[in-house]
C-alpha cells in the first residue's frame, strides 16, 4: 500500500488530497503513469514535468529521481510548481509560497548593499541575489528553490536562514562562505533577484527594480556550469532525462546535508 498526498493544484486534478494505491515496489515514473490513468477526465491536467516529489519527506532528486523505487507503506507527496509572468519577471508558486524572480544587469555600483537596502525597504519579503552564472534555466531555477522551500517546511535547512539555503544550493556548497564567494552577487555581473512574499508587495518591489531588469535567461551558462562543476559529456550521456545537466545540478544540490 502506498499513500499519496496531493498538494495545491494536484488536489484539483484528483478532487482529493490523498490517494491510497494497493501497490508497492514500483518506481516514481510507474506511479506517475498510474496516476495519470486514474485521473478523472474532467479535471485539470497534472503537469508531471513541473512537480516536486518527496518520499517519506525526502525529495526524490536526492535519490534516483523518477527511477526511485517506492516501497510498501511509503508516503509520497506531490507538490506542483506553478509558474507564469513576463519575460522579465517570473512568478511561480510552491506550497502556497509566491516567488518572484527578476534578472538584473550588473553594474559597478550594484553590490550587496543594494540588496540589503531592499530588505530594509521591504521587510516582509525574503530576498536573495544569485549570480546569473549559476542559474541554467527556468527548470533549474524552480527545482532548486523547491528544494529550499521543502527543506524549510521540514526543518532541514542548510543554514538558519531560508535565503542562505537558496544560495548554498545554487552554489552546491554546504559552506556559507564558499556559497557567497562563488554564487553570490558581484559588481558588473548579472544576477537573479529571488523574492518571496505576497503579490501586492512583490509588485511594489518590481516597480522599484524594473528599470534595471533585463530579459530572463538571456545568456546560456551551460559551458560555465559544466566547466565549474567538472561535468563531462560522458556523464551527461549516462543520465536518462530530457534535462541531464539540470538534473545533475539538482541532485548535487539535494544531497548537501
Amino acid at each position: 500500500m502506498i499513500m499519496i498526498k496531493l498538494v495545491g493544484g494536484a488536489k484539483k486534478s484528483f478532487l482529493t488530497d490523498e490517494i491510497k494505491i494497493d501497490k508497492s515496489d514500483i518506481t516514481i515514473q510507474e506511479l506517475l503513469d498510474l496516476l495519470l490513468n486514474l485521473k478523472p477526465t474532467n479535471t485539470p491536467n497534472l503537469d508531471v514535468e513541473n512537480i516536486l516529489i518527496a518520499i517519506n519527506g525526502v525529495d526524490s532528486s536526492a535519490m534516483d529521481g523518477k527511477n526511485t523505487e517506492i516501497k510498501n507503506n511509503d508516503v509520497v507527496s506531490i507538490i506542483p510548481i506553478i509558474h507564469g509572468g513576463s519575460s522579465k519577471r517570473l512568478f511561480f508558486n510552491i506550497s502556497n509560497k509566491l516567488i518572484q524572480v527578476v534578472e538584473i544587469k550588473g553594474k559597478d555600483d550594484l553590490t550587496v548593499t543594494f540588496v540589503d537596502n531592499l530588505r530594509k525597504k521591504f521587510p516582509s519579503v525574503k530576498l536573495q541575489a544569485v549570480s546569473s552564472n549559476f542559474v541554467l534555466n527556468r527548470y533549474h531555477l524552480q527545482k532548486i528553490i523547491s528544494l529550499s522551500v521543502y527543506s524549510e517546511k521540514n526543518d532541514i535547512l542548510l543554514s538558519n536562514k531560508f535565503e542562505m539555503d537558496i544560495l548554498m544550493r545554487f552554489a552546491i556548497s554546504s559552506q556559507i562562505s564558499t556559497a557567497i564567494n562563488s554564487a553570490g552577487m558581484k559588481p558588473k555581473q548579472n544576477f537573479m533577484l529571488i523574492a518571496l512574499g505576497n503579490r501586492k508587495i512583490l509588485d511594489k518591489l518590481y516597480n522599484e527594480i524594473e528599470i534595471i531588469s533585463i530579459p530572463l535567461f538571456s545568456k546560456d551558462h551551460t559551458s560555465f556550469l559544466k566547466k565549474y562543476y567538472k561535468i563531462t559529456d560522458k556523464q551527461l550521456d549516462t543520465v536518462i532525462s530530457k534535462n541531464p545537466l539540470e538534473d545533475i545540478l539538482i541532485e548535487k544540490a539535494a544531497i548537501l546535508l
